[in-house]
Parts: structure tokens; C-alpha cells; sequence
């Protein structure tokens, strides 16, 4: 049977990892996008990484060459969906996370108004209750490609896809803020008990 294949990591840690404004901006990616850990956000940044230097390689080629690889770079990206149509070369250059992290199918499915919260997406995402044209997707991290997200549905087989699910119905209710409560104070120092502790 042989050895089990090693896993080879699919990112890079980030140099200063344990910078404040580093760790508050990763923090606040995991919450927005709900990720779940860090590895997960490590592994877009990769990919942001390679696709910035491919794009700066390219400036330094060959006319020719240069053009040709171009085509097939901006041609990749703009079926993802992560550039505009008339992006030139450039425009890789400027690419943020951000414009990664909209393309996963967890986020989609949020804006597509199919989840209440981001969580709950990644949730309905990997209990197989998401459908892309046809074919069950249970992977949150899924780069969905531009002309598939309009196919991004409920699952038939799934209970979701009744229209008289409790979860179809709260979709509409908008969710009141919570009530943040005042910590009552006491007349004594120990409480209601009287004790030390």
C-alpha cells in the first residue's frame, strides 16, 4: 500500500505575524468573511502573492511573449470574476484580499441573501444544502467563477429548498440589535449572598 502522500502546506505565514496591526487586520477579515482560522486566509494571501508576481514578471518579458502570457493571465481572472472585464495588467497589481474574498462561494451565498449571517452560509455550504448549477458544493473556500453564480441555488434534495422552512422564513425578518444590559449594583460588597467570595 505504501506511504500515506505528505500534505504539502498551500501557504505562507506572514513575515511579522505577530504585529498588532497585523493581527487586528486578520482578525477583523476572519469576522467579516467568517473564516474559519487563519490558515484559510494564509492561503488567499498565497494566491494574491503568486498572482502579483506572475503580473510583475510579466512587465519585464518580451513584447511578444509578454502579451501572449498576458491574455491568458487577465483571462483567468476575469472568468473568476475577481477582474473587470476591461482590466489591463495593471489592474492585477492592484488587487487586495478583499476582491479574492468576494469570490468564495461562503461569501456569495451570504450576498445572494440565501444565509441570515456569513456563518450560517459556511454552515448550509458544508452540510451540502448549496447547489452550483446542478452539482452539490461543500467546500466554503470555493472560487466561484463568474458565470456560474447566478446557478448558485438551495440543494433540491435538501429540506432548505421548502419555501416553509423556519430558515426561508426568518430571511425576511430583520434582526433587532441586542439589548446590552447594565450590571445591577449592590448595596453590600459580596452580593445577594453576603460572602467573601
Amino acid at each position: 500500500m505504501g506511504d500515506p502522500k505528505k500534505q504539502r502546506k498551500k501557504f505562507d505565514t506572514p513575515r511579522f505575524r505577530w504585529r498588532k496591526d497585523v493581527l487586528q487586520e486578520e482578525l477583523k477579515l476572519l469576522g467579516t468573511y467568517g473564516l474559519r482560522n487563519k490558515h484559510e486566509l494564509w492561503r488567499h494571501k498565497t494566491t494574491l502573492s503568486k498572482t502579483r508576481g506572475i503580473a510583475r514578471s510579466l512587465i519585464s518579458k518580451s513584447p511578444e511573449e509578454r502579451m501572449r502570457m498576458e491574455g491568458e493571465q487577465l483571462a483567468k481572472l476575469k472568468k473568476l470574476g475577481i477582474l473587470q472585464e476591461t482590466a489591463v495588467l495593471d489592474n492585477v497589481l492592484d488587487l487586495t484580499i478583499e476582491d479574492i474574498l468576494e469570490r468564495r462561494l461562503q461569501t456569495i451565498v451570504f450576498r445572494k441573501s440565501l444565509a441570515r449571517t456569513i456563518f450560517q452560509s459556511r454552515q448550509l455550504i458544508t452540510h451540502g444544502h448549496v447547489t452550483i448549477d446542478g452539482r452539490r458544493v461543500t467546500v466554503p473556500g470555493y472560487i466561484v467563477l463568474k458565470e456560474d453564480e447566478p446557478k448558485i441555488i438551495y440543494s433540491p434534495e435538501s429540506a432548505v429548498a421548502n419555501q416553509a422552512h423556519p430558515l426561508r422564513a426568518g430571511l425576511t425578518f430583520v434582526a433587532k440589535p441586542p439589548v446590552i444590559r447594565q450590571p445591577q449594583r449592590g448595596g453590600r460588597r459580596g452580593g445577594r449572598g453576603g460572602g467573601r467570595f
